[in-house]
């Protein structure tokens, strides 16, 4: 048996390596209802432990500097700061990392996320973006604002969404586990505004809590998966541990004439895309469109 600090229920190892098949992974029929119903699933045991090692050893190479990523999409998502020192930053964000290691393009969590995209929204899903997110130990400023994903992107007819984060470390309340709002992706995207004055200078967005909101932490075991929709309401805390990295590592997939819209309007999930492209946005277009 094996659990994480603040998670749920403990996994049973045994029952977690029955549903891995291969480049699948079966999501039960309560897990399928509990995305649609909540706006986001906690699925055990996605990567084996020997999985991960394989994944984390590419990761590394990202956070020490050895693999080249281009302007922004090497940033800290706190301050808008790229390039430079990691050592500053808080929540250390590397964009579409599949893009500049293509080596790593076809790995086996992409093969396996991709089933389970193809069991919570159907068929026609394929990779719109990946990033690297991870927080030094001893960083309470390590902070992911509240926001919705669907605040960042374009509007779209078919906004099926399944968007797969990784641990690559245990992920626990005090090193800033993800926290959702349930049932918040039944409801309007909310207003968003640049965590720091333009978007220019910020790519970040941030939303308000509402007095009746309640967030859930979801505490997760290295190698589980979370997987939210475009419209759930999330973010995270600092990491107030000595010793322990919150390593995250995200594949998102959407329908496939949605990515193709998105890549028609030069919407890449770059940081470097146009700032006219960022702009356009639904979080931000509805916050303008406010009384």
């Amino acid at each position: 048996m094996r659990s994480v600090p603040g998670s749920d229920a403990p996994a049973d190892d045994a029952m977690i390596d029955g549903r891995r098949h291969g480049d699948r992974y079966r999501v039960s029929d309560e897990e399928i209802a509990a995305f649609h119903r909540d706006g986001y699933v906690h699925l055990r045991g996605v990567l084996s432990p020997e999985e991960v090692d394989d994944i984390e050893a590419v990761y590394n190479m990202f956070l020490r500097g050895e693999i080249a990523v281009e302007g922004k999409d090497f940033n800290d998502m706190t301050s808008g700061v790229h390039g430079g020192d990691i050592a500053r930053y808080a929540v250390v964000n590397v964009m579409l990392p599949r893009r500049y290691h293509p080596e790593w393009q076809g790995n086996v969590f992409e093969r396996r996320a991709a089933s389970i995209a193809a069991q919570l929204c159907g068929e026609g899903m394929v990779i719109d973006f990946d990033q690297l997110l991870a927080k030094h130990p001893g960083r309470a400023d390590a902070v992911f604002g509240w926001h919705q994903d669907q605040a960042y992107w374009i509007d779209t007819d078919d906004r099926r969404t399944a968007t797969c984060w990784l641990a690559v470390d245990d992920a626990t309340l005090d090193n800033g586990c993800m926290q959702f709002l349930p049932g918040s992706h039944h409801e309007p995207v909310r207003p968003h505004h640049p965590l720091h004055g333009e978007r220019s200078a910020s790519h970040t967005l941030v939303t308000d809590l509402q007095p009746d909101d309640v967030m859930r932490p979801v505490a997760i075991a290295r190698g589980d998966i979370t997987v939210h929709n475009e419209g759930v309401l999330h973010g995270s805390g600092g990491n107030t541990t000595s010793h322990s990295w919150r390593r995250a590592y995200i594949v998102a997939f959407r329908s496939n004439e949605t990515v193709a819209v998105e890549r028609q309007l030069g919407f890449s999930h770059s940081h470097n895309d146009a700032l006219a492209v960022l702009e356009h946005v639904d979080g931000l277009r509805h916050e303008r469109t406010e009384p």
